[in-house]
């Protein structure tokens, strides 16, 4: 037996009927919070510190992907020497 039921009604009001918090409000404020600790933090960062650290990052990120190329380029070789 199968039975379908639909049920046309706002996420306020699916949330009141099965009883789970409002949780907005709390997520505003948090909100507000990490924006004005980003926009503290991003003042008192200098320019060139800020660089430094995004190029470590980018730094990061092509090594994990030159490490995925080679990766794929040792698959791809071995695909192609099992097919010889």
């Amino acid at each position: 037996m199968k039975i379908t039921m639909n049920i046309d009604c706002t996420a306020e009001e699916a949330r009141a009927f099965l009883g789970l918090p409002n949780v907005g409000p709390m997520q505003e404020r948090l909100l507000k919070e990490v924006e004005e600790r980003l926009r503290v933090n991003l003042h008192s960062m200098e320019p060139e510190a800020m660089v430094r650290t995004w190029l470590t990052a980018f730094k990061g990120f092509e090594e994990l992907q030159e490490k995925f190329l080679s990766r794929m380029a040792q698959a791809a070789g071995a695909k192609a020497k099992q097919r010889t």
